[in-house]
């Protein structure tokens, strides 16, 4: 099978890493395993595009960091969601369920096929 190439995470990496940290603090790492781990291994962030993200969202203002150490005593950024992040992944959240319910009008609907 050929590999997919992830277009629409391009479009939803800052969602996904809004979701992720509402459940707590994490390093850049622990974010890539998390996203890769609750999605079934579908979807794989690359660095490339994770660090360059966080330091947007950081910019933001919807994630702060801190350094401190990760579970196998290394320096690694913590990052954590700010209130404007929370207002900002609802936004997201919200964004997100306008595509999806345009996407499936379009799959669902039921004109001339040849």
């Amino acid at each position: 099978m050929p590999k997919r190439k992830n277009d629409i995470l391009q479009g939803t990496l800052a969602l996904l890493v809004l979701k992720t940290l509402e459940q707590g603090p994490m390093h850049g790492w622990g974010i890539t395993l998390h996203i890769q781990q609750i999605s079934n291994d579908v979807l794989r962030v690359e660095e490339g595009s994770l660090y360059p993200a966080l330091h947007r969202m950081e910019q933001d203002g919807w994630i702060t960091a801190e350094w401190g150490a990760s579970e196998n005593n290394r320096r690694a950024r913590y990052y954590r969601l700010t209130a404007k992040g929370r207002k900002q992944l609802l936004a997201e959240e919200q964004s997100w369920q306008r595509l999806i319910e345009g996407v499936a009008c379009v799959l669902n609907f039921g004109g001339y096929r040849a």
